[in-house]
């Protein structure tokens, strides 16, 4: 059992104090271990927005340069035939027989179709004897009118001889009033008759031209090449019913019986953009390249120019000529065809993404040198530079006019990118 007379034990107040002190360090130390990184953190970031608020910007930049002193141009087009015809029937009837095929050469004059014209042979007929019929009735006008003619003279010496016998007073004056009567009458006779032979005489030649008309037609039922050259296209064939403004019942577009080109020469017509046209010239060479025919190129020159833009498309119609004695080009294929142009003064290129669009017009952001002394090292100023833009080729686009050559401009210019504003260069 404990000493119950043992006296009290008491914790002492410096040990108190010690202890009270150990927890307020323990404690500002975790406080200051939490507050410190904090306030670091701030300080930090706070720095890095004042630097950022007042940093200058960076820019991606390329130097103006001039392109290469030879051009090149590529434009697509379609192979066609120098000339080419479609042949059409000027006669309705059947065909008789065929002597051309497609593929087949065939000289101008040349046979190729015969046509079986009942009906036309009936109106042949018919105006050879309209014909004879005229004639006949010009040389019964022309009989009469004989006829009328010697009447008159009869009726004009009568009344000469009555004019005599009158001055004499051998007879009355009512007789040789009646005699003039008669001679007058038969002169209007012979004036009708000359008439009559007049018209009598168109009619012959009004007869004689619808047989020519006739005939003429009646010649169309030979068919023949309009000039040399190779059948391309035949919708014809023995015993096909022909109407007289095309072909048969399996005729297709158009009605053409057939289609004669010369392919000895092929031609090309493109559309030469505005920008272009002014370096095309009659006799300029051009290279034309065809898919099927790769590694080979053809050569041909520009033969026609239409000397005007067509206002729709802002485009130089050109005709380009390609000789082609071996046959391996056909009309219809489709083609590039390129031109070179050697300039003495070639345009200035930029990056074409350093083109600013807007209300006034294209323009680029230059960078020009600064004088202030206060400001960083490198800064450079923006200047929005109005320009003519000429061709486009995508990645780059030529200038016309507005730089010189050898300045810097920012690519892809963003917001920062104003008039005046300073910016630091980064090259692309």
């Amino acid at each position: 059992m404990p000493d119950l007379n043992q006296p009290e034990h008491h914790i002492s107040r410096g040990k108190v104090v010690l202890v009270f002190l150990a927890i307020t360090v323990l404690v500002v130390a975790i406080a200051l271990v939490g507050y410190l990184p904090r306030h670091s953190r701030a300080e930090a970031a706070a720095d890095a927005a004042l630097e950022e608020r007042t940093a200058i910007p960076t820019v991606t930049v390329a130097l103006v340069k001039r392109s290469a002193l030879d051009s090149e141009l590529s434009l697509p087009g379609t192979i066609s035939a120098i000339v080419e015809a479609s042949i059409y029937a000027r006669a309705a009837g059947y065909v008789r027989k065929r002597y051309v095929d497609i593929g087949d050469q065939v000289k101008a004059g040349q046979l190729m179709a015969e046509l079986e014209t009942p009906e036309l042979d009936q109106q042949v007929a018919q105006a050879r004897a309209a014909v004879s019929q005229a004639r006949q009735q010009l040389t019964q006008a022309q009989a009469s009118l004989v006829q009328a003619k010697a009447q008159r003279d009869l009726a004009k010496i009568t009344a000469e001889r009555y004019d005599n016998l009158i001055k004499r007073g051998a007879v009355a004056r009512q007789d040789a009033d009646q005699q003039d009567s008669t001679y007058q009458s038969a002169e209007a006779l012979v004036n009708a008759g000359e008439a009559s032979v007049g018209a009598a005489t168109d009619n012959v030649s009004q007869a004689q031209a619808n047989l020519d008309r006739v005939l003429a037609l009646q010649a169309y039922q030979n068919v023949r090449a309009p000039f040399t050259g190779v059948v391309t296209v035949r919708n014809i064939d023995a015993g096909s019913l022909i109407s007289a403004s095309g072909a048969g019942q399996a005729a297709t577009t158009a009605m053409e019986m057939f289609r004669v080109a010369q392919i000895g020469t092929l031609r090309i017509l493109i559309d030469v953009p505005q920008s272009d046209a002014p370096a095309i010239i009659i006799g300029m060479p051009a290279d034309v390249l065809v898919n099927e025919f790769p590694g080979r190129v053809f050569t041909g020159k520009v033969t026609r120019t239409a000397n005007a833009l067509d206002p729709n498309s802002r485009t130089l119609p050109v005709q380009i000529e390609i000789p082609n004695a071996d046959g391996k080009l056909f009309p219809g294929m489709y083609a590039q065809v390129k031109f070179k142009d050697h300039r003495a003064t070639p345009p200035l290129l930029v990056p074409g993404d350093s083109i600013i669009s807007g209300p006034q017009g294209p323009r680029v952001a230059v960078l020009e040198n600064v004088s202030e002394q206060n400001l960083p090292k490198g800064a450079k100023r923006i200047h929005l530079q109005p320009v003519q833009i000429g061709r486009d080729y995508g990645a780059q686009t030529e200038i016309a006019s507005g730089l010189t050559g050898g300045e810097t401009v920012v690519v892809n210019p963003g917001d920062v990118v104003r008039e005046g504003n300073l910016v630091k260069a980064e090259t692309k």
